[in-house]
């Protein structure tokens, strides 16, 4: 993602409406101008165009309908696209959808715009541009329509924490002034004893004065904010939800304030109170808006523990060290056992077995020998390493799936249009609902009185009472349920789109398996895997955990002598006056014809193979495999008996994909995908996904809905 400063080289001001220059890829010639020129011209609106091959620039003077988007479609279809330059805005006060598409349509009415995508949960605004203009000029035209915006490397830092606590406090006071208006109101239609006694003690008039005094505190304080931000964009003729929320709210408070003080103005039927309403609705609307904070402070924790994956320091030859920042490609960096990777590169000496879990998400290191790659984030395993440095910065696999998942959460489904849609009109429908209601009343009735109460009536009806109530009841109700089977919904809105699912993606390894090596098999005398464990009790190998933990107790394990390591092939010592090697089948020169065909069948399945020998004779093997977790068949059942299609992705070898999918009933497989491509599959096939790893946060964020273990990466768990 590339962010844009007013450092722009080339910046311009903003040229005069109905002109605008298009950086072109690809014209070479006359004859290529000529093509743009005649493209351009043919788009209705435009009064002149002319372009320039060495500059790779056409100017154009145009009226409506031509417009920037239409004009650079015109030039990319006969094969010029224009050159973009992207520019990222940080945008506060945005609150609704409502906000989001004005915001948007306030940045493509400026010149030279070709898109723009405003992200709610972000706050931030990304405008691409058909020529470079100074990302200053934008934020202005953003901050003239009512929202405070300014260039993201010039904005200061945001503070996700500091906006949720401000919220939480005043939902807080806003409960606690709104629960006695709301007791005394309507608390006496749940229990009609309460209505009488209160009645009866008090008296009508003092309760309501009461009510009037706590609803006017919650308006005036915890509630200002609706006020400050919708009155000024009604003004502006772009009301928003808080214009709603603040009309309504401000005609249920006047309504009734009129009703407590001048009762004669009303017939005696219409003489109610509606302070409840006012109080309710902010408080209710605050505490949502408290909620999508705090949601909106996680998203940001996949990306920051992604960026925490990499290492801050790298040790160079000389043993010296050195910031990450100020590697270059060609340097060499040494590794110690254990280590973090810190860029991407070639092994130029050592051999070491590497944990690429966060990259592929299979639970087995990878053997790595010089001229093999390795990857920044990655974790070195029980060899020295001396890495030549081949990619830096945003080039390095890691800062690639920072950027996909980032991008994920700051697109825009296609959905939302048609919210933006709705919103866009759906404040000034209720305005003139009410406005109409008003004038039918009074034409009907010509009752001034009953005319007011109506429109009134639309505004409190129309206020986004179902935002405040029903729905997050509705998704109370659902998500508790979930909660009590072990299942947490980020937002509520998954619970709707994942009801029309019909594919669903799975992960392998950690998600419809174990995500951990186990033996599953061995073949020769009985003491054959006593022996191995003896000696792999001086290894730090993945396989040999999985060897030691199914032999049982280290104490009844047979002692060995003058273990030596044999990086990439294996380990030997002596056991019980034998020399007993254990490796991969490379260590050994000859392995016994029943034994190869059952390593054959077991490498189809998938399974890792550990070979032992008896003084220099292979005499038995050690299948090692991920099992499948116990509940995995009944889940995906249960999935296809409800007409859901499950798919697996997996950065695992196609063997071992197929094996796991034949005994769970799988059809449709994918292996040997890296997160690139499984991103890539899921949003192709516009599912859900469910991963567990760092490596599947791209695919979670990209998903239509993204389902994440428990038991799997915080990342993960973020992006989901």
């Amino acid at each position: 993602m590339t962010t844009v400063s007013s450092a722009l080289p080339h910046t311009v001001s903003a040229p005069p409406p109905g002109f605008v220059r298009l950086q072109l890829d690809g014209m070479t010639c006359a004859s290529c101008t000529a093509r743009v020129e005649r493209a351009l011209k043919a788009v209705p609106g435009v009064e002149e165009a002319s372009a320039n091959f060495a500059t790779g620039e056409a100017q154009v003077r145009f009226h409506a309908p031509a417009d920037t988007a239409a004009l650079a479609a015109s030039v990319a279809k006969i094969g010029y696209p224009v050159k973009p330059v992207t520019v990222e805005l940080s945008v506060g006060g945005m609150t609704c959808a409502t906000c989001t598409g004005r915001v948007e349509r306030v940045l493509m009415a400026q010149p030279g715009v070709v898109s723009a995508t405003a992200n709610l949960a972000t706050r931030r605004a990304k405008v691409t541009l058909s020529q470079p203009v100074d990302p200053a000029l934008l934020a202005r035209a953003v901050t003239k329509a009512g929202y405070k915006a300014a260039p993201l490397a010039m904005a200061p830092p945001a503070d996700p924490a500091a906006d949720e606590r401000a919220l939480w406090r005043d939902t807080a006071v806003a409960t606690l002034l709104t629960l006695p208006v709301f007791v005394t109101e309507m608390g006496g239609h749940l229990i009609p004893a309460l209505h009488h006694w209160l009645h009866l003690n008090f008296g009508t008039w003092p309760l309501w004065v009461m009510q009037f005094l706590l609803a006017s505190l919650v308006l005036a304080f915890p509630g200002r904010r609706f006020f400050l931000k919708g009155i000024p964009a009604l003004l502006r003729g772009a009301p928003d939800m808080n214009s709603l929320v603040a009309l309504g709210t401000l005609a249920a408070w006047s309504y009734s304030t009129l009703v407590l003080f001048l009762p004669g103005l009303f017939p005696e039927n219409a003489r109610a109170v509606y302070f409840e309403a006012a109080a309710v609705i902010v408080t209710l609307i605050l505490a949502g808006r408290a909620m999508e904070a705090r949601a909106r402070g996680r998203a940001g924790a996949a990306i920051a523990s992604l960026i925490g994956l990499q290492p801050k320091t790298a040790r160079l030859e000389d043993g010296s060290e050195i910031a990450v920042a100020d590697l270059t490609p060609g340097m060499r960096v040494t590794l110690r056992a254990g280590e973090r990777v810190p860029v991407d590169g070639r092994i130029v000496s050592g051999h070491s077995a590497v944990d690429e879990s966060m990259l592929t998400g299979e639970p087995l290191p990878v053997t790595k020998a010089t001229g093999d790659r390795v990857t920044g984030g990655t974790i070195n395993g029980n060899g020295a390493l001396v890495i030549g440095v081949s990619a830096i910065g945003a080039d390095t696999v890691l800062a690639r799936i920072t950027a996909m998942v980032e991008e994920a959460q700051g697109s825009k489904l296609p959905v939302e249009a048609l919210i933006d849609r709705v919103t866009m009109w759906f404040v000034p429908a209720v305005l003139a609902v009410a406005a109409v209601t008003v004038g039918l009343w009074l034409a009907v009735s010509g009752d001034m009185a009953r005319a007011l109460v109506a429109g009134v009536s639309v505004l409190i009806i129309a206020c986004p009472c179902a935002m405040g109530l029903a729905t997050p009841v509705s998704i109370l109700v659902g998500t508790g349920r979930a909660a009590q089977m072990g299942v947490l919904f980020r937002r509520g809105e998954a619970l709707q789109r994942l009801a029309g699912q019909s594919r669903i993606c799975f992960d392998k390894t950690g998600t419809l398996t174990e995500g951990r090596p186990r033996v599953v098999g061995v073949e020769g005398p009985e003491d054959i895997l006593p022996l191995a464990a003896a000696v792999e009790r001086g290894s730090d190998h993945p396989l040999a955990a999985a060897i030691l933990a199914a032999a049982g107790a280290a104490e009844r394990l047979p002692v060995a002598q003058d273990f030596s390591a044999r990086p990439g092939y294996g380990a030997e010592a002596t056991v019980n006056g034998s020399r007993i090697a254990v490796g991969a089948a490379r260590m050994f020169s000859t392995i016994p014809a029943g034994l190869k065909a059952s390593a054959s069948a077991a490498a189809a399945r998938g399974e890792s193979l550990v070979f032992v020998a008896r003084n220099g004779t292979v005499t038995g093997l050690i299948r090692v495999a991920d099992q499948m977790k116990a509940t995995t068949p009944r889940a995906i059942a249960a999935l296809q008996e409800m007409g859901v299609t499950p798919v697996m992705i997996s950065g695992d070898t196609e063997a071992a994909a197929r094996h796991v999918a034949s005994q769970i009933g799988i059809a449709e497989i994918h292996a040997g995908v890296l997160p690139e491509g499984k991103q890539e599959i899921v949003r192709e096939a516009d599912a859900a996904f469910v991963g567990d790893g760092i490596n599947d946060a791209p695919a979670l964020a990209a998903a239509e809905v993204g389902i994440s273990m428990g038991t799997g990466s915080d990342v993960a768990i973020e992006a989901g």
